[in-house]
Parts: structure tokens; sequence; C-alpha cells
């Protein structure tokens, strides 16, 4: 790295002048003495290596899945191929998780431009935040900041990352529970927080009424073997407070039912988790198949 003036050190400065520094630095006891200082030190260091290495905590995980499509709680997030990312922080005791999902298509998907009145491509586009504790084995609260800004810049709309407006339609919070009743049960619900993304109701005076979205599954291996496991699954979508949900156009009901088949594939030495998951939606009468690769 440059210094801001990129003017050379005066070398000088590290003599003292009025004593013999200069001669002690070319003494061989000082070498002696150096050189013992430096093996020390790499004693030292090697010592601290072999307690890092002998320490089998990590707290940073990267991870990549290469889907045919992408779902979530019903909906097909985005028809066409996509990689997903990750980046997540955890803690020693496996309680705490924080962490960056992020997504992005190889394929578009068409908006309307109200500017120009036209059907433009837009490339699926997501980073989401999540964090999760687990409070014990069965029980953990998890909350998401889901950041979906597919086509906000092709429709003509400006693009605040941060911002969580409900009228935007692009960023919504959830907070959920998940509670394993058994090892191989989960039930899980996911409330939608303050309206976002458009989960409200437009009232006759023009006010905006949160839904406040509850989102409840169940999901259950119900048979595997030493590499592989199928599960079932079936999710419903209500609201307390309005007619419509996040997940329905009208009243709430079943909106994700199927199962998904995992399996470990291994190539050489090396091995690739793979998932099946049929995916029917009754309230769209939408039914699909999605592959999901984790490359690492």
């Amino acid at each position: 790295m440059k210094t801001k003036n990129n003017q050379p050190r005066n070398k000088s400065a590290f003599k003292c002048g009025s004593c013999k520094c200069g001669n002690l630095l070319q003494s061989r006891s000082f070498k002696y003495v150096a050189l013992a200082l430096l093996l020390t030190l790499s004693v030292n260091v090697a010592s601290a290596q072999e307690e890092l290495s002998a320490d089998d905590y990590n707290p940073f995980r990267i991870g990549a899945h290469l889907k045919n499509m992408h779902l979530w709680h019903g909906f097909v997030v985005h028809p066409g191929a996509v990689i997903a990312t990750e980046l997540e922080y955890n803690s020693r005791n496996k309680k705490f998780t924080f962490g960056l999902w992020g997504g992005a298509s190889f394929s578009s998907t068409d908006v309307y431009n109200e500017n120009t009145g036209e059907n433009v491509g837009a490339y699926y586009k997501e980073v989401s935040i999540y964090t999760k504790y687990r409070l014990s084995e069965r029980f953990f609260v998890e909350a998401v900041s889901h950041n979906n800004f597919t086509g906000v810049e092709e429709r003509g709309d400006d693009l605040h990352y941060w911002s969580w407006d409900k009228t935007q339609g692009y960023n919504f919070v959830d907070v959920s529970f998940g509670y394993k009743v058994t090892p191989n049960t989960l039930l899980y619900l996911a409330t939608i927080i303050g309206g976002g993304s458009g989960d409200y109701e437009v009232e006759a005076d023009g006010t905006l009424k949160n839904s406040w979205t509850q989102y409840f599954e169940v999901n259950s291996v119900v048979w595997k073997n030493q590499n592989s496991n199928l599960s079932l699954f079936v999710g419903g979508a209500w609201s307390f407070f309005t007619d419509k949900t996040f997940y329905t156009e009208g009243a709430g009901g079943v909106v994700n039912v199927g199962a998904t088949f995992n399996k470990d594939l291994y190539i050489v030495k090396y091995k690739v988790p793979v998932s099946v998951t049929a995916m029917w939606n009754p309230e769209e009468e939408k039914t699909v198949l999605q592959l999901d690769i984790a490359l690492f």
C-alpha cells in the first residue's frame, strides 16, 4: 500500500544519533537475540494455529442451489431456472442464525410498464434477510424480510431496497414459529407483519386495513432410508381481520399441498443432495414440479 505522498522513508529516523544503536544492530549478539525471538514467535503462532485447527466451530456457512423454478408457500415465485445462494452466521451453541438469501433467474418474465404501456422482460431478483433463534431442539422462532424486487425498475418504479412501504409491492416481513411435535413432523406458523407487499384490504373510505395473514403448514417425513426420504405437506392461509389474504383473493383456505422426495446422489466422491417437490395450489388450481440441486 502506498503512502500519501509516495515518498521513501528517512532511514536515519531509525538511528538514535547519540548512542551506539547502529553498532548494536550489526552485532552478532543482536542477531542471536532476534533469531531467538523469531523462533519463539513461530512456536507461538504454530501453537495458536494448532488450537484453531482443533476447534470444529465454523461460524459462517455458504450454500448454492440450482432450481428449475422457485416455489414458496404455494406460490410459483418464478417459473424458470434459478440460482439461489445463501450466506449465514451461526452462533457457537447453534441457537442463533443470521443470514442472507438471494435468488436470480436465467430467464425473464413480462411486466407491464405504465409509462410506455408495453410489456418488458424482467429477470427474477431477490435478496432476503433472515434470522432464527432455537429455544430448544423442538421449538424455534424466525423472522424474514422478503425483498423480491423483480421488475420494479422495469415497470417504471424507483427501487428502494430498504423501504417496507406496504403499497410498493415487493418488500414484506413475516414472523414465524416452528415446533416439532415428533422428530419427523413439523408444525409451522407464519404471520405477515404490517400489511407488507399488499397484505391489506382497501376500505370504502379508501383507508388500508392490514390483513395480518396467517400461514400454517404441517410437514411430515413419512418414509426414509439411509440416503433418501419422502415428506408430505399441507399449508393453508387465513386472516382474522379482512376477507382477503396475502395468499388468496378471497377468503382463506388451503393453498399448498404436496410431497418432497430428497435423495443424496454421489458423483465420484462428491455428495450432491437433490430434491423434487410436487406442489398443488387448490386456490389457484396450479400444479408444478420443482427440481432443487444443492451445489454446495
